[in-house]
This record gives structure tokens, sequence and C-alpha cells, in this order.
């Protein structure tokens, strides 16, 4: 008995399920990847809680930046980005330990708070605190 062998036809490769797998995994590494935010490198903080008394010494060596929708306000005057970076080095000069509270508004836009975050960098003010009105 003479056995034939058949001849098969190439078998194809699904391609449906290979695409699905790459998408998948290209899904899992981006949720899973970290991010450096500017939040991570200027060791921002949120204040903490005290009594009325050491609160009220702490208040001389604050810095207060109100971001609204007007624009930028360095301890309760109104300034453009020029004398913002002009006040805020000429304030690292005498103290970069010196808090920095920095308070926006809910519809204040977003580049006014990273353009106060960028100068903060720029002269080594780096004791943050940063909350919402």
């Amino acid at each position: 008995m003479a056995s034939k062998r058949k001849t098969m036809d190439n078998p194809k490769a699904e391609m449906t399920p290979m695409i699905d797998v790459v998408f998948q995994l290209m899904i899992f590494f981006v949720i899973t990847i970290k991010q450096d935010d500017i939040f991570a490198r200027l060791n921002a903080n949120r204040p903490a809680p005290g009594s009325g008394a050491a609160s009220d010494a702490k208040e001389d060596s604050q810095i207060k930046i109100d971001i609204g929708p007007g624009g930028l306000l360095l301890n309760q005057r109104g300034m453009n980005s020029k004398q913002f970076d002009e006040g805020i080095a000429k304030l690292a000069k005498t103290s970069k330990d010196a808090t920095v509270l920095v308070r926006c508004t809910l519809d204040s836009p977003h580049h006014f708070l990273v353009e106060a975050l960028d100068v903060c960098n720029k002269y080594g003010m780096y004791n943050l605190s940063i909350f919402s009105m």
C-alpha cells in the first residue's frame, strides 16, 4: 500500500488575534507608566493645621499668590508677568524658606498657575502650598 501524501495548503496566519494582543499590551503600558508632573518636582505640600498663635507668627514669613480670572496677585497686589517675576526675585533674595501660599479660584486659567509655579521654581522657592478657593 502506497500512502499518498496529501499536499496541504499553506496555513494562513490570523492577524486579528495578534492585533488584539498588541493593542491590549499597549493600553496596559500606557495606563501603568508613571509620569512626572510639576508637583512631584516642586515638593508641594498642604499647610499643616496649627493653632492661631503659631499661624500668626508664620504670617510674616508667608508669600501669598492669588490666582483668579484676571491674573496674578502677589501679596494682594495685581501684577503682570514681568512684575510678578521681579517681585518673586526680590522676595527670594530675602528668604527662600518662606512659605508660598498659592490660592486659585475655580474659574482661574490654568496657565497662570503654571506661570506662578515656574517662577517659584526659577528662584528656588520650593516650600509651596497650593489649594483652590
